[in-house]
Formats: structure tokens, C-alpha cells, sequence
């Protein structure tokens, strides 16, 4: 059995900067994931995806910044256990978690932080009849590698920041990018919301609203796409590919039978410490839910930073936390 101080569920980038506060106060890590690698969505879903909100990088790739949390929690040498599922967990009288993995692995800890993103997800797909048929033919659901559309017709369907980031992204990448929306408003950031508006005056995009795709033609791979417009009645579009960016359908998971309080697939925390109703768990990042929740990287940073310190009283209930700048003594000072 693996003995450590803190088990972390999930290690994306919310889990993996846990790991850097945690090391700090001297705690050790290990986490689980049940994906292959570390880094989650960053890693699996958009690696190649510019992120403009995190401190001090007008600009950095996911899979960039996972590589950056990754060098910068080498020194505290956390233990992984990738691609296995957190199944079941148990409580001793002593206070002690046991997480048992999907695979029989075993890790004992006196504190479990739950940093699973949005848990088990999958795409949300449009409800167009034959869509299945064109899945890795032409239509994709999420952006691994922009490259691959290099001088490609692309139609994006969405109004959310996933869709409008692309749309901005791929304008520079593919031959010709068309994005519809079914409303006239998006639901993006207003800055993406200009510039894109912006693309399209110019000509570099087109922009299509009160739109979408209600079916997709092909002989076994996709070659147009049927679009209904408010104005313009029902009208094909030739592209290579179609790519509906609705986001994410989240799912709890093993972690749904566990006794947290959960609200619409969220863990419910106190924002105190971020601790769930269960005494020794906590929550940090797109997992919980509390009022005035923002589901950005930098809240989920925030959250870990303050949990830890509570969680450093779980591990050593007879010792004093001593918080420490890192501007003043650096990590290797701890």
C-alpha cells in the first residue's frame, strides 16, 4: 500500500499546483488520474490551445503550461498513479483514508483532495441524425492539434469562449473558417466577441448566426454540411471538417456515491478552506461549487493554496502551520 499525506484526485492543473503549495508546508503527494498523463483536459482535449488568463503569460499553450507545473513541482518528487480510476475510499478509526483504484491499487492518507476538473466528461453532441457516422470522417469534438486544418474549409458551430478561441485561433491556420451560432449573441468573453466580429468585417472568417447544422453529407467522409439560417432558409456548405465545440457533459463518476454533498454534479465546499462535508476531503478547482464560482485555472490555483493550509492541520494536528514566502527563502528553502 502506498502511504503518503495527501491523495489528490485528478492531476490537471489544479491538482499538479496542489502538489507546489502542499510541498511547502513539507507534505507529501500522490495522484491519481485516470487518464495517461498528467495534465487533464489541458493535456487530453487541447494541448495546443492558447491560454491568455494566467498570471504573467500574456500567452501560454496548455500543454506548455502543464509542462511548466510539472518542472515546478519536480523538487517535492510527487507519486503518480495514471490511468486508474478513484473507486472506492474508506475511513479507519484512526482517521486514515484508503482509496482503492479502478486497477486494486491502494494509497493511504489522512486528507483527500479532490482536483478532478469537470470528473468523467465527455462531449456534447449536436442532434443531428447521422452524426456518428462522420466521428474521426470529418467531424471532431475537440482541438488536439490545429496544424492538422492547415489549409482546410472548417465549420465551427458554438458561441461559448471553446468556439470563439478556436475561431480566432484557426483563422491564421485554415483556408476557410465559417462559425454559426443559433443566437445572435454569444455567451463568449466580450473581447472575443470584438475581435471576431472584427475577423468577419474583414473578411478572414465567416459568421453565420440564428444558424445551425441540421445534417451532414458525405460518402464516408464528410464533405458538406446543412445549415438552417433564420434569414437564409436551409443551404449546404462545403468543408472538410465540422467541429461542434458545446462543451463538456460532466460526470461525477465512483465520487457520486461517496456521501459528498453534490450540487448539479459539483462537490459542494466551504470556501473557508474548501473543505466538503466530509471531515479530511477537500475540493479544489472546476469540481466544486460555492456561491460567486468561477471555473478558471487561477481560482482553482487560489482555492489550493488556501486548502492546504488546512489541510497541513489534518496531516499534523500537533504542529503550528508556518507560512513562508517563497520570494524570501525559494522552494529549495523549505
Amino acid at each position: 500500500m502506498i502511504q503518503t499525506d495527501i491523495i489528490i484526485i485528478g492531476a490537471g492543473p489544479c491538482g499538479l499546483f496542489t502538489v507546489f503549495e502542499a510541498g511547502l508546508l513539507k507534505l507529501r503527494c500522490h495522484l491519481i488520474d485516470a487518464l495517461p498523463q498528467p495534465g487533464g483536459q489541458l493535456t487530453e482535449i487541447y494541448p495546443k490551445k492558447p491560454i491568455y488568463d494566467i498570471p504573467g503569460y500574456p500567452s501560454i499553450l496548455a500543454g506548455e503550461l502543464v509542462d511548466k507545473l510539472m518542472e515546478q513541482i519536480a523538487p517535492f518528487k510527487p507519486g503518480f498513479t495514471l490511468g486508474e480510476r478513484a473507486e472506492a475510499i474508506d475511513k479507519d478509526e484512526e482517521g486514515n483514508f484508503t482509496l482503492t483504484t479502478s486497477r486494486g491499487t491502494q494509497i493511504q492518507a489522512p486528507v483527500i483532495v479532490i482536483a478532478g476538473g469537470l470528473g468523467c466528461f465527455e462531449p456534447r453532441k449536436p442532434p443531428i441524425e447521422n452524426i456518428n457516422h462522420f466521428e474521426d470522417q470529418g467531424v471532431d469534438y475537440i482541438i488536439r492539434d490545429p496544424e492538422k486544418y492547415k489549409g482546410k474549409n472548417l465549420v465551427i458551430a458554438g458561441g461559448g469562449d471553446s468556439a470563439l478561441d478556436w475561431t480566432l485561433h484557426l483563422s491564421d491556420i485554415a483556408n476557410e473558417v465559417l462559425l454559426i451560432h443559433r443566437r445572435k449573441q454569444f455567451r463568449a468573453a466580450p473581447d472575443s466577441v470584438e475581435k471576431a466580429l472584427r475577423l468577419a468585417e474583414e473578411g478572414k472568417i465567416k459568421l453565420v448566426t440564428e444558424a445551425q447544422a441540421i445534417g451532414l453529407t458525405g460518402n464516408g467522409k464528410l464533405s458538406e454540411v446543412v445549415i438552417k439560417q433564420k434569414e437564409k432558409g436551409e443551404y449546404r456548405q462545403k468543408t472538410d471538417y465540422f467541429i461542434p465545440l458545446f462543451g463538456l457533459s460532466p460526470k461525477l463518476g465512483p465520487m457520486a456515491n461517496w456521501g459528498l454533498n453534490i450540487d448539479k454534479n459539483a462537490i459542494e465546499v466551504d470556501t473557508r478552506d474548501y473543505s466538503t462535508n466530509i471531515p479530511g476531503i477537500y475540493a479544489v478547482g472546476d469540481i466544486n461549487t460555492y456561491p460567486g464560482k468561477l471555473k478558471l485555472i487561477l481560482c482553482g490555483f487560489h482555492e489550493a493554496a488556501i486548502m492546504v493550509q488546512s489541510a497541513f492541520k489534518v496531516v499534523h494536528p500537533e504542529k503550528k502551520v508556518s507560512f513562508k514566502y517563497t520570494t524570501v527563502n525559494g522552494v529549495n528553502g523549505f
